[in-house]
Order: C-alpha cells, then sequence, then structure tokens
C-alpha cells in the first residue's frame, strides 16, 4: 500500500453479483491503492468468487486483500484485514505465520491504544480505526475514531486507516488529521454511484497526496 504511487483510497468491495463491476469502476479510478474484497453479511466468501477478483486487481497494481487468512493465503492474495476482536495480537501473530512477512497484514484495533501500539510494534502493515454503523451511539464512536486518528497520525509512523466513513468531506478532514488511508465502501446493486462516490473521495483527498 503506497499512498504516493497510487492515492489514499481504500476500496472495499462487497462480494456478489455486483462485485466485477464495482472492481472495475474502482480500479479505474487511479487512487485507489487497495483493495479490500468483504463477504456478503452472514455468508463466507468462496474461493471461486474471490480468486478471479483478487487476481484484477492485482494485475492493475493495486493490493488485494481479504477478511480471511485462509482465504487469502489460497487464492494468493496479498493479504489479509484482521477485524476488531478479542485475542487481536494472537490472530496477528497466526496471520503472520500463515502468510509470511512479505503479506501485507492490517488490524483493527477497536478503541484500544494498547493493542494498536503492540500490533504495530509486533509488525503489523497498517493499523485501523473505525465508527461501525451498527454502534449503538454511533455519534460517539465517530467522535472516538477521529480522536484515535489524530492520536496515531501524531505519534507513529506506521500507516493508519479510517473506515466508516460517510462523506468525502469527512474525508479529507481525517485525512488532514493524520489518516493515510480512508476505506471507500462499495456494495449493493449501485449504478453509476460507486464511480461518482469514488471521484468525489479522490478529490478530497487529492491535495494531500499532489503535495
Amino acid at each position: 500500500m503506497n499512498a504516493e504511487a497510487r492515492g489514499r483510497i481504500y476500496a472495499v468491495i462487497t462480494a456478489g453479483p455486483h462485485a466485477p463491476a464495482h472492481l472495475e469502476t474502482a480500479l479505474a479510478a487511479r487512487a485507489v491503492a487497495a483493495l479490500l474484497l468483504a463477504p456478503t453479511a452472514g455468508e463466507a466468501l468462496e474461493h471461486a468468487a474471490a480468486a478471479p477478483l483478487i487476481a484484477a486487481a492485482q494485475r492493475a497494481g493495486v493490493a488485494a486483500l481479504t477478511y480471511d487468512v485462509g482465504l487469502a493465503h489460497a487464492v494468493g492474495a496479498d493479504g489479509v484485514h484482521l477485524g476488531a476482536r478479542k485475542g487481536i495480537a494472537a490472530c496477528y501473530a497466526e496471520a503472520r505465520r500463515t502468510l509470511g512477512r512479505e503479506a501485507v497484514v492490517g488490524v483493527d484495533c477497536g478503541i484500544s491504544r494498547h493493542d494498536a501500539m503492540e500490533l504495530a510494534e509486533a509488525g503489523a502493515d497498517y493499523i485501523a480505526f473505525g465508527a461501525p454503523h451498527h454502534l449503538h451511539d454511533r455519534a460517539k464512536g465517530v467522535v472516538r475514531r477521529n480522536a484515535l486518528l489524530a492520536w496515531w497520525g501524531e505519534i507513529f509512523e506506521v500507516p493508519c486507516v479510517a473506515f466508516d466513513v460517510d462523506s468525502a468531506a469527512e474525508a479529507a478532514a481525517l485525512a488532514k488529521a493524520g489518516a493515510d488511508f480512508v476505506a471507500v465502501t462499495i456494495s449493493g446493486a449501485e449504478a453509476d454511484t460507486p464511480g461518482k462516490r469514488l471521484a468525489e473521495f479522490a478529490a478530497a483527498l487529492a491535495p494531500r497526496s499532489a503535495a
């Protein structure tokens, strides 16, 4: 993941019948640095569905990741994104053993500053902070995410990714605060929306990426 070479967008694409079209749109946006292929809610992401999408992203020079270590290994993905969970340090160690030192292993540390620092020290390639929409008090979650990103960007060199970003304006503010990459989720039966959304985010993030 190289913000200077490709841009600062971390595209999250949900698997399903619209995923190939969404991937094509994402790859056409030169600001996309990485792709995270996500399963449809409540379903496992199968090898047959993931493999061609991962390969297409890699051919375009975009780092391709999945949420599952075993799947990442099986399809030859560039790495894995580990979602926030208990025992995240052990999960990271297992992912690193399975995928090797050259793989990208990124970690969502939830609200734990301790976990973030520990995993960065252990060799995580990026640290992620988010504010999921299912939170009971999401407004509080957004404030907490923003504070964590600002804290991290001011002190640490390991890149950080902002998740659950709702608008291009919010993306620009988070980048200014210290986020190295901003996750943009593309899912569902959207038609023209993905391209427009990516263009808006790319424009919002362009000033710093061009500096």
